[in-house]
């Protein structure tokens, strides 16, 4: 598969201090790229220096094998964006939005403009102006004006925030075949790790300004194994009965009320010995390791934003 982007050494420096510190991305051709990365971590900043809205104190950026100037006009075109959040002319309507959109792109195709409402579903809002528009109709627009004129790399920078959980599940199923049949490619930041599992084909996880991983998806579910977590208030009961009762060793006290058992025991017998001990238990789950667990792993247990 073809890299469609690639950079080398990115940094960025602000006041002194290195905000993106040689970061190397390799974002092949047709792919969605989940970026994850806790608050601050660097993720906007690494987007806006491959679009050219910042400058990078040093390193490089290919796209499609070409080094990116402060001229690359014609590589410009060939990406569509929303970085941070979407800003519109809002006496106007989504309509007069995207026909000024495709005027400063130079690029002529008045059906791309209808193509691209229908497809985030915005429609019968013809004589609204965009001032009238709800967050989540404002975020539709934006992925509406990125995609409308046909780029080979999409960079959206938290493109589901504001939208209910329809529009999530909506704009998933987009992503999907705008890479799919369109084989666009997508780099995709998002705090929601689980959208980004059900999406991603490669993630990275940037941590400080630092690109910390870059690995395939389904290399991370692969190392995927099976667990019991158990909630109780009486965890050292819990524990007593794991190990004397059921002889069992390979189990982990992650806080004082939660527990997981790693070990290949049926729920039914283990939640047969804890209440037959008079453990009182709040919760005893089957789960799997997600894409949370490992991420979290990654930054020492931080929060995403």
């Amino acid at each position: 598969m073809t890299t469609i982007l690639r950079t080398r050494n990115l940094t960025k420096v602000y006041q002194g201090k290195e905000a993106v510190s040689n970061v190397n991305m390799n974002i092949k051709q047709g792919e969605i790229y989940g970026f994850l990365g806790p608050n601050g971590a660097g993720k906007t900043t690494v987007m806006k220096m491959i679009t050219n809205l910042v400058k990078p104190t040093n390193g490089e950026i290919e796209f499609f094998g070409e080094k990116m100037t402060d001229r690359s006009y014609e590589m410009l075109k060939r990406m569509g964006c929303i970085i941070e959040y979407p800003v519109f002319y809002d006496k106007l309507t989504a309509k007069e939005n995207l026909i000024l959109h495709g005027e400063y792109m130079g690029y002529y195709n008045p059906q791309a403009i209808g193509e691209a409402l229908e497809l985030v579903k915005l429609t019968g809002i013809d004589n609204k102006p965009v001032k009238q528009f709800s967050l989540g109709m404002k975020q539709r627009l934006g992925i509406a004006r990125a995609v409308m004129t046909k780029p080979e790399l999409l960079i959206l920078d938290e493109p589901i925030n504001g939208l209910d959980p329809v529009g999530i599940k909506e704009m998933r199923e987009v992503f999907r075949m705008l890479s799919q049949e369109y084989q666009m490619t997508l780099l995709v930041s998002s705090h929601i790790l689980a959208e980004i599992e059900q999406i991603a084909d490669t993630i990275g996880v940037i941590r400080e300004g630092v690109l910390v991983e870059e690995v395939a998806m389904k290399s991370i579910r692969g190392q995927n194994t099976e667990y019991m977590e158990l909630i109780t208030d009486e965890t050292s009961k819990a524990v007593y009965v794991l190990e004397h009762k059921l002889g069992l060793s390979n189990f982990k006290v992650l806080d004082p009320r939660t527990i997981r058992i790693y070990e290949g025991i049926s729920q039914r017998e283990l939640n047969k010995a804890l209440v037959t001990a008079d453990v009182e238990l709040e919760s005893l789950i089957k789960k799997q390791h997600s894409l949370e667990d490992y991420f979290l792993k990654l930054i020492g247990g931080d929060g995403v934003a």
